[in-house]
């Protein structure tokens, strides 16, 4: 059995330094924005190469506190990928805000900068660039498009931890980069954590605010805030692996080679792009038949997944908000992408196993 992913052998070799750091933890005693979350804002940024790094929640919060941070008017319209998870869509609405719905170059999975222009109205007050797969947006070109029109730009780097276009990482070109730590993320936890990358003096002392409450001072509350603090435990993990993102990611890579130097090209398998370093959160390919695809693999036992199998504008939650837009792109993607296996925990030959699975499937 090929497994998509497994957990429990991905954080193994982590064990001991686990344990040492949860019993310091436990002697020292603080379990909320301690030394931990301190220590790991500022090696994170440094990783990056970012002036802030604030520690928050989860994913969804740092996506919902980067928008409430700037104070957009209320229906105020947001542009974001009509493929992207929606989690990013419900941090908008979530902010009181509107998502705007793009199109995606569909060679990419990101956004397409010469479909912005159009969707841009004068409600229009910022713009979502998510690094869908772990493959950084073109984001010169759209801070060039966001800086004729004033908008703010907030990077979505769920997907991009160390992943970087022109030697700069994601989540350091725009106003703010938001990051998930989800436990399968390349930089995961063991539970949930986020954070937000910052380059705004005003900004980080804002968020900081934001995520304890509307307080930089205990019982003095200048804002109506939220509880959203990463856990100093999971800090600590987080700091543990950063120290092995560069390497995991290689893996990734080395794995995302094979893939593509072997599977036969009836596959549409992720573009390659000499300006960026991707960490193929995900491996996705599309084909047309990809539920038969799926089920062949798995009869193989090979595990693969969907991301993600509904496109937002057909989700129940979502069901109206776009009224009778048309998203075709969108749903091509979402109708034939399959995502492989592609963790650190494979080997090469367990790679060359699920190619051999994809190339005998007609």
């Amino acid at each position: 059995m090929i497994e998509y992913e497994n957990l429990h052998r991905l954080n193994k070799p982590f064990r001991e330094e686990f344990l040492h750091a949860f019993n310091h933890m436990l002697e020292e005693g603080q379990f909320i924005l301690g030394n931990q979350v301190t220590m790991f804002e500022q090696e994170f940024a440094a990783y990056c190469g970012a002036r802030h790094c604030v520690g928050v929640g989860n994913g969804l919060d740092a996506l919902t506190l980067a928008l409430r941070s700037f104070s957009f008017k209320e229906g105020s319209e947001v542009i974001v990928p009509s493929n992207t998870y929606i989690a990013t869509i419900l941090a908008i609405i979530n902010s009181g805000l509107k998502p705007i719905l793009v199109e995606p170059d569909i060679s990419t999975y990101n956004l397409d900068p010469r479909l912005l222009e159009k969707a841009i109205s004068p409600k229009c007050v910022a713009m979502v660039a998510v690094h869908l797969y772990g493959k950084c947006c073109p984001m010169d070109e759209i801070l060039g498009i966001a800086g004729k029109h004033r908008l703010k730009v907030i990077e979505d780097c769920a997907h991009a931890h160390g992943a970087t276009l022109h030697g700069k990482a994601a989540g350091t070109y725009g106003d703010l980069g938001a990051f998930s730590f989800y436990p399968t993320k390349n930089l995961g936890a063991l539970g949930d954590g986020g954070c937000l990358l910052i380059k705004d003096e005003d900004l980080n002392v804002r968020i900081r605010s934001l995520r304890n409450y509307g307080s930089s001072e205990k019982n003095v509350h200048t804002i109506a805030g939220y509880n959203s603090r990463l856990d100093e435990i999971q800090a600590g993990f987080l700091r543990i692996k950063l120290k092995t993102l560069n390497a995991l990611n290689d893996k990734r890579r080395l794995l995302a080679s094979i893939y593509q130097k072997n599977l036969n090209p009836r596959f549409i398998k992720p573009s390659v792009d000499e300006h960026t370093a991707d960490v193929h959160y995900v491996f996705n390919v599309r084909h047309p038949k990809r539920d038969q695809l799926k089920k062949h693999l798995a009869a193989m036992g090979i595990e693969t997944q969907v991301h993600y199998p509904i496109p937002p504008h057909r989700q129940q939650a979502l069901k109206g908000l776009f009224g009778s837009a048309t998203f075709p792109i969108s749903e091509e993607i979402h109708a034939t992408t399959l995502s492989l296996p592609i963790s650190p925990i494979h080997s090469e030959e367990e790679i060359m196993r699920v190619i051999e699975g994809m190339n005998v499937f007609n």
